[in-house]
């Protein structure tokens, strides 16, 4: 591996445990549980271009359909039913 694709390597780690410090930490309500979110929807992001770097391209289409598409709409809708739940008094 030369160095670029050495420094594009540590760059996207650097980028996912940043994502995942601030998804770890993005607890209580409102904005920060949204914020939550994104950030574990960006720690998927980022580990599909890293394993598109690594040359596996398969790995990284399912890991950016399902890792930050599907489970990131999933959150989004599960949060929105929580919320519409809790203001119907249920």
């Amino acid at each position: 591996m030369n160095i670029l694709m050495t420094a594009m390597t540590g760059l996207l780690c650097l980028a996912m445990l940043g994502s995942a410090w601030v998804a770890v930490t993005g607890k209580g309500s409102g904005q920060r549980v949204s914020i939550a979110i994104l950030a574990s929807g960006l720690v998927s992001l980022f580990a599909s271009v890293l394993f598109l770097i690594l040359a596996a391209p398969d790995v990284a289409m399912t890991e950016a359909a399902i890792g930050s598409g599907l489970t990131t709409f999933l959150f989004f809708f599960v949060l929105s039913r929580v919320r519409a739940g809790r203001q119907d008094g249920s």
